[in-house]
């Protein structure tokens, strides 16, 4: 916390995390103290953590599940609160990624929206490690027009100028500011 007080004080507002349990012992109280924070849940968000994670994030950008959808639904309607929502597409079919499948997505988004009101705002992917991401930032930008939503949360320390490119609005580079993850 120590290095992120500084950005704070400069006025920087916006901060992701990838656990809860982390994230609810490092920011309860500085969201208390400073309410115009917008904290972003980038990891996965399993769903016995949504009631924790519906309380202090304002950004959920891992949707990758009706489960998960109905249970963020059902968290924000026990305590009046609405999260702004990226669903996760699966953009490389990768076996072993969490995400919605690109055949999937419209009736996915459809369900969210109409059936779960969940305010989904956008889409995020993680492409594969092996695949030039341009490939996958441009397929992420056509879904969001055709599902007519402005916000895209792909890119990473190593590929967000790529990202930029196809007009990704959110950008994940914590390692470039802060160093690798002990």
């Amino acid at each position: 916390m120590e290095s992120i007080l500084p950005l704070i004080d400069y006025g920087h507002i916006d901060y992701g995390e990838n656990k809860v349990q982390e994230a609810v012992d490092k920011w309860t109280d500085i969201k208390k103290i400073k309410p115009n924070l917008n904290l972003h849940m980038i990891g996965k968000l399993q769903t016995n953590k949504v009631k924790y994670a519906v309380k202090l994030f304002d950004y959920i950008h891992s949707l990758d599940s009706i489960k998960l959808a109905r249970k963020i639904s059902l968290e924000q309607n026990k305590i009046k609160r609405s999260i702004k929502i990226f669903i996760q597409i699966n953009i490389g079919n990768e076996n072993q990624k969490s995400g919605i499948m690109i055949g999937e997505v419209n009736n996915f988004y459809k369900l969210c929206v109409e059936d779960f009101n969940l305010d989904v705002i956008g889409l995020m992917c993680l492409p594969p490690l092996n695949l030039d991401p341009s490939i996958c930032f441009e397929n992420m930008k056509q879904i969001a027009e055709k599902l007519h939503l402005k916000e895209l949360s792909m890119g990473m320390s190593s590929d967000y100028l790529k990202a930029l490119k196809y007009n990704s609005t959110y950008v994940r580079i914590g390692s470039k500011i802060f160093g690798e993850r002990s």
